[in-house]
């Protein structure tokens, strides 16, 4: 069985977007190139909504996330809104028997992850985490390369997601109220990736800096495991670096090119650093059609649960970052309602 698809639909399922931010832009561009049927736009401000509306060309535009969600000739919601409030809208559209996609972080904690994971379960809905990267075509190659025995047992995954962004105090990404910090917005990457690779860690050791507002400002850790595999992961949102990711085995390696987890290049080698392939498939777009394309999949099948990544992992990457904010000392105040 493969995991790969074409990134296209057939148009036959109604897409919402709830949130009219820069992220809820680069899906719908995605998504409209490439045969996907966006019916509909939700914001908590009607200007804003009608502003995305005629941008895109959505022929509704709704003043409110509920009347987003209560739209009849809405099926699938993407939540496109900050992570603390991703448990809060997905519950809503939930709720409304629609589908969700759930822009990652999925939620703030392995709690209100589980919730939604309960919920869409109870309704037999899809509620898929928008971590775009694992359907991209090089993952799905690299995990055919793997599967094949190519670089042998994978012994260490390396992999960092290291940005410059906005220093200004009160920027979303430095707001602990906003689940500001490294980890959640750029650590998610890495972490996914590992844990796709390796599955759930046995051990995690994380260290952390932290910003003068409190939250996480470069954060690493170590993921063992108990065959004695590795996973280093680090993240950093006050410097950038050429985020290239490597994945080591008995028998060779894999160097995945910058920036790793966008649709590039990446190169096998033997122990001897001898090429074995080189894979390099270009994509349209940024690349996000992959995901919808699998929640269509998903849907049009009757299944709830996919294999790249289903709720379970969703729930076990967000308990993993749980585990590394207890060891930084980083706590939102989500994690103040008992779990």
């Amino acid at each position: 069985m493969t995991d790969r698809n074409n990134g296209t639909s057939d148009g036959q399922l109604r897409w919402g977007i709830l949130g009219t931010g820069f992220i809820a832009g680069l899906q719908t561009q995605d998504l409209i190139e490439h045969g996907f049927s966006v019916q509909a736009v939700g914001s908590r401000s009607l200007e804003s909504s009608q502003e995305f509306a005629k941008k895109f060309n959505v022929p509704t535009a709704h003043g409110s996330y509920e009347a987003l969600a209560a739209d009849p000739d809405v099926d699938v919601i993407y939540i496109a809104t900050p992570h603390p409030f991703h448990h809060a809208n997905a519950l809503l559209a939930l709720g409304a028997g629609k589908h969700v996609l759930v822009e990652k972080s999925f939620t703030m904690n392995a709690r209100e992850a589980r919730e939604i994971v309960a919920l869409a379960e109870s309704k037999a809905l899809v509620a898929l985490e928008a971590m775009w990267t694992r359907f991209l075509p090089h993952m799905v190659r690299l995990r055919e390369v793997i599967r094949e025995g190519r670089i042998g047992e994978v012994r260490k995954v390396v992999a960092g997601h290291n940005q410059n962004l906005p220093r200004d105090p009160a920027h979303r990404l430095n707001d602990p109220a906003l689940g500001g910090g490294a980890l959640l917005d750029l650590g998610v990457y890495p972490v996914s990736f590992a844990m796709d690779l390796l599955g759930t860690p046995d051990t995690i050791r994380a260290g952390a800096s932290m910003t003068a507002t409190g939250v996480d400002r470069q954060t690493a850790a170590i993921f063992g495991y108990a065959g004695g595999q590795q996973a280093v992961v680090d993240c950093e949102l006050d410097a950038a670096s050429a985020n290239r990711a490597l994945v080591i085995g008995t028998e060779g390696w894999v160097d995945i090119e910058s920036t790793w987890y966008n649709p590039v290049p990446f190169t096998v080698f033997d122990t001897e650093g001898n090429v074995l392939e080189t894979f390099s498939q270009p994509v349209t777009g940024r690349g996000m059609q992959y995901q919808a394309a699998e929640l269509e999949r998903l849907v049009r099948t009757g299944a709830t649960a996919g294999t790249i990544l289903p709720p379970a992992g969703t729930v076990a990457v967000m308990a993993a970052m749980d585990e590394i904010r207890r060891q930084i000392g980083l706590s939102y105040e989500a994690d103040a309602v008992p779990d």
